[in-house]
């Protein structure tokens, strides 16, 4: 198994099919255990990360892109423990920022974006995760947040498995800035990254930047 091997001994572009299941079979592992660890918290524990981290998300935006004025920003429904950020996204829509949410039109293609505001009617998507309905304006983000199931140091994200973020980043061209937000607890040493896998431009927890790189695509 991939986990009882040391991470060097990998390579990222490696194509090796035992290798790919033996990969596979362990972020299963590791996929369930942290969203085991992320349903074991306390209400209140999971809303003080929502705050914190919507403090450092932003803090980032201010820092870095303008507080988001003038840009399409994707971020998501929180759905499955997941840090909310809807009260930010209220906030960032009233001060400029065009907030767009994305869902899935089609199975296993890149993902569609539709503009959201505090006042969209909200429809029942793909896994009754609520959705911008059909009449929404179709958007391009300039920044999109993914939910981090789990992350490592080299910018890599551990998602739900369906390779949808993955996929959306390599169709969109200009590729928006991709920020990978989750809790700071759900740090691995490595995800160990196959061909498909695309590092994030950041990834900020509850506990603020934890990777930016420096060189994009």
């Amino acid at each position: 198994m991939a986990r009882e091997i040391a991470p060097d001994y990998f390579d990222p572009l490696a194509t090796d099919p035992e290798q790919a299941r033996d990969v596979a079979r362990w972020r299963g592992a590791e996929r369930n255990r942290l969203r085991a660890a992320r349903d074991r918290m306390s209400v209140a524990s999971r809303k003080d990360v929502s705050v914190s981290l919507a403090k450092q998300l932003q803090r980032l935006l201010i820092n870095r892109f303008n507080g988001g004025r003038g840009k399409v920003l994707s971020v998501y429904w929180p759905i499955k423990g997941e840090p909310d950020l809807r009260p930010l996204m209220a906030e960032l829509h009233d001060e400029g920022v065009t907030i767009a949410l994305p869902l899935v039109e089609v199975k296993a293609a890149p993902l569609a974006f539709r503009r959201w505001t505090p006042d969209t009617r909200m429809v029942r998507g793909d896994w009754n995760i609520p959705v911008p309905p059909p009449d929404a304006e179709p958007m391009t983000p300039d920044i999109t947040l993914a939910p981090l199931v789990g992350w490592d140091p080299a910018g890599f994200r551990l998602g739900y498995g369906g390779g949808y973020f993955d996929r959306t980043l390599a169709a969109l061209a200009p590729r928006p800035v991709s920020i990978g937000v989750g809790f700071h607890t759900a740090r691995l040493q490595t995800i160990y990254p196959q061909p498909h896998d695309i590092p994030l431009d950041f990834i900020l927890t509850d506990a603020g930047v934890q990777v930016e790189r420096q060189e994009r695509p």
